[in-house]
């Protein structure tokens, strides 16, 4: 074979290796897309501020505006600028489930990617780091997680919390009663109402519910963490076409910078419905995820 002929190869190697979705043979969820005219995007109702209901039961946050650029790629990719986005509620509880079953085909909200979890679904870029812990009422007498020893807490069912405060009794001999909300916001609650000590949740989802209540200055986070998690968008697994989208969507976003003009939006500013401030800068560990995209679990 002459150098003309082989540059002529290499080239034509290189064009179908690189080639977008739409002129190779589509698979997994992109065929799926292509085939409904449907893109099915699942949301949280109270993850504040990452994908949440706004005073006209919309869903919005942070999460929600990722993955809506997301959509826009899609639709790009797939040449379907009239995609229909259906927008379907879900739960700690049956976020994976759906996902596997095909009923969504991305979940936007506050979910950890673990390496458990890895055995299930697929995840897009870490776009959030979080530290596990618990908000009481300053009232309480609570400043440390020992200080939970003999009481009731909440938490959210389907969360990676329920795990790591049952290891946390076993290593730290402390014995909690724990009753479930079946999202943040009836967990919270049920502080709120007294009828549980502490709220064991993350730093931000909880900065979140405080910030939303009736009286903010009412309660504390104590400063203690039992793990620190990594959020991300979740696919399913076994997608390569389609994660690929996702990681070169994201990459793209963060490595433009444009990321720090969303996370102010969400994190720094006033947010709907109330316009309060979550006065929550990126931290470190936040910074080092935008700096080198990656969808390491814990």
């Amino acid at each position: 074979m002459n150098n003309s002929a082989r540059s002529a190869l290499a080239l034509l190697t290189f064009a179908l290796v690189t080639a977008p979705a739409a002129a190779q043979t589509l698979t997994g969820t992109l065929k799926k897309i292509k085939e409904t005219g449907t893109i099915t995007v699942a949301h949280r109702e109270s993850s504040i501020p990452f994908s949440y209901l706004d005073d006209k039961q919309q869903p919005i946050g942070y999460a929600m505006d990722l993955c809506m650029k997301i959509v826009d790629a899609v639709k790009a990719e797939l040449k379907m600028p009239a995609l229909k986005v259906r927008l379907q509620p879900v739960t700690s509880s049956n976020r994976i489930p759906l996902m596997q079953n095909g009923t969504i085909d991305l979940e936007c909200g506050s979910t950890t990617n673990s390496v458990e979890r890895q055995k299930q679904v697929a995840f897009g870029p870490t776009y959030f780091v979080i530290n596990v812990t618990a908000a009481v009422k300053k009232s309480s007498g609570i400043h440390a997680l020992a200080d939970l020893n003999g009481k009731t807490i909440s938490t959210t069912s389907g969360t990676t919390s329920v795990p790591l405060i049952k290891k946390y009794e076993k290593t730290k001999n402390v014995a909690v009663k724990e009753i479930y909300g079946k999202d943040h916001a009836e967990s919270f609650l049920l502080v709120a109402d007294d009828r549980a000590a502490a709220f064991v949740m993350d730093d931000i989802l909880l900065a979140g519910q405080i910030a939303n209540s009736r009286d903010p200055s009412a309660y504390r986070i104590i400063p203690e963490s039992l793990r620190q998690e990594p959020y991300s968008m979740m696919l399913r697994k076994d997608d390569p076409q389609f994660k690929a989208l996702v990681d070169r969507t994201i990459g793209g976003v963060m490595k433009s910078g444009e990321i720090e003009r969303i996370y102010a939006k969400w994190f720094t500013s006033p947010i709907p419905p109330k316009g309060i401030n979550l006065n929550f800068p990126m931290t470190p560990a936040i910074k080092e995820a935008f700096a080198s995209p990656n969808d390491k679990g814990v």
